[in-house]
Formats: C-alpha cells, sequence, structure tokens
C-alpha cells in the first residue's frame, strides 16, 4: 500500500469516526446520510449536490443518488441535533482559559432565485447587498495551541416566518453552547458584539468575556460622568509594550504594540474593564 493511500485510509476513518459520534442517536437512513454528507463534500470540495452524489461513485444512476440526498435534505432540519452532539463531545476539552470565538458570516447566493427564504446579505468582494444568508459560528481554541473545536453553526434568514432577530442568534448560540461548557471558557465577539442586550445575557449568566467594540458606546466612568468610549481610550496611557509575529496570508510582520487598562468603569450599569491597544492601525483597538 502506497503512502497517499495510507493518508486516504487514514481520513476515510477520521471522518468516519466523526460521523458516527455526531450521529449515534439518529437512525439507520439518517446515519447513512450524514456520513456519505460529510464524505461527499470532502472528496467532492463542493456542496453541490449533484457533485456531492457524483463523488459516493455508487453503483446506480447518478440522479438516484441525488434525488436521495435531497430528500432528506428537506425531510428534517438536523442543525440543532448535531450542534448538540458536537457541544457534548467538546465540552469536557473546554477549560476556563479557552477561547470561544463567536463570529457571524455569511453565505452569498448571487445566481439564486427560488432558493427558501433568500434574505440580503452584504457581498464584501463586489461592496454591495445581494441574496445569501446568514451563519452564526462558535469555534473553540486554546492560547497558544493550533488546535481549533467547532462548537456550533447554524444558518439563518431573517426571511423565515417566526424569526425574531440577530441579537436571539446570538443569544441561542451562547446558551446553548454554555449548557454544555457550565461557564467555562473566555467568550470572544468582534465589533458589533458590544451592543448592551448581548453584554447584559453574558454578565447575567456570569460568563467571562472578551468584546472588540466600535468606540461609539457611552459608558460611565467612577466619578459618575458619561464618556463616549473612543474618547476615554485616547486618554488612557499604554505603558505595556509588545513585540508581536503577525501572519497575514503568506507572509510575515513584526508590529509593536502597547496596552493599556482602565478599571470601574460601568456600561449601564455593568461593571467592564477597557483595555486599549495600539499599533495595530491609526485608531486604537478597543
Amino acid at each position: 500500500m502506497n503512502k497517499d493511500n495510507i493518508i486516504s485510509n487514514k481520513i476515510k476513518r477520521e471522518m468516519q469516526i466523526f460521523s458516527n459520534n455526531i450521529s449515534r442517536d439518529f437512525s439507520k437512513t439518517r446515519k447513512r446520510f450524514i456520513s456519505q454528507m460529510i464524505f461527499g463534500i470532502q472528496a467532492s470540495r463542493d456542496i453541490k449536490l449533484s457533485n456531492v452524489s457524483r463523488s459516493l461513485d455508487e453503483e446506480i444512476k447518478l440522479i438516484k443518488t441525488e434525488n436521495r440526498l435531497s430528500r432528506n435534505m428537506q425531510t428534517l432540519d438536523l442543525t440543532d441535533k448535531i450542534n448538540i452532539k458536537l457541544i457534548q463531545d467538546a465540552a469536557s476539552r473546554i477549560t476556563k482559559d479557552t477561547v470561544l470565538a463567536l463570529d457571524l458570516s455569511d453565505i452569498n447566493k448571487p445566481f439564486a432565485k427560488k432558493m427558501d427564504y433568500l434574505a440580503g446579505v452584504w457581498n464584501g468582494s463586489e461592496g454591495k447587498v445581494g441574496n445569501g444568508y446568514w451563519i452564526v459560528e462558535v469555534t473553540a481554541a486554546q492560547v497558544n495551541k493550533e488546535e481549533i473545536i467547532p462548537l456550533y453553526s447554524e444558518l439563518y434568514s431573517h426571511q423565515k416566518e417566526g424569526f425574531e432577530s440577530e441579537n436571539r442568534q446570538i443569544l441561542k448560540a451562547i446558551n446553548t453552547v454554555n449548557s454544555k461548557t457550565k461557564n467555562r471558557g473566555i467568550w470572544v465577539l468582534d465589533r458589533g458584539g458590544d451592543r448592551y442586550v448581548l453584554v447584559e445575557e453574558l454578565d447575567k449568566l456570569g460568563l467571562k468575556f472578551i468584546i472588540r467594540s466600535s468606540g461609539k458606546r457611552n459608558v460611565t466612568l467612577s466619578s459618575g460622568e458619561e464618556e463616549r468610549l473612543i474618547n476615554l481610550a485616547y486618554n488612557i496611557p499604554c505603558n505595556e509594550c509588545y513585540s508581536v509575529t503577525v501572519d497575514k496570508e503568506g507572509y510575515t510582520e513584526n508590529i509593536e504594540l502597547s496596552l493599556g487598562q482602565q478599571n470601574n468603569i460601568k456600561l449601564k450599569g455593568i461593571d467592564i474593564s477597557i483595555i486599549v491597544a495600539r499599533g495595530f492601525g491609526e485608531e486604537p483597538m478597543i
């Protein structure tokens, strides 16, 4: 057996183990469907059913395979059950210092016309709004380690009946993950995550969190005065200095950073600390 076959068989075994783990409580039909979709997407490097079906190379007509996969996809939404399985399997690896990165992204479907609940999403490559769907994802990572652990992923559309809000989707993700990780980990959210409704829920749950701020929020100082966050950031002294190496898509860059911190700040009554990092750009990162 040559080296390529050994690697191929090892990958197949790992995919089968993963598939069995997340589908162990499903019916035999569902297990087969999940296993074939995982293998087909990886083998074809595509999510089109025609290409996934072709990669399965079954001894029946291609259209028969495609129709079977299509029927399975339409009968039941497996998102919530698979997310719970992912979190359960990973929960024991989440420590108090594990980073839990929550991210909002999107899938653009510029040529789709008849897909259910197509919504307006921002197409960054073209600089305009197009058709597609939003995704909320949670990924775990250990500090100073390369391992990435997927925990949660859900595609959603604000055009679907019963949709409440983006905030509800984010809070659903946080509460679902936390139901198994039991307040372990440090939640990390990018700009936009500093909405009061999200900060309030994180605080209420007793979770540790780091949120990058746009600087547009007003905060209350220990003196009782209100201050625009961006204005406060410029006045916080940054006396701690670090040299870091950043990997930027194929090349590395050395950056000199300086950090500062101010405690005893309140965001609508919630105690927070402000950390300022200078060196990434003209404006401080907050």
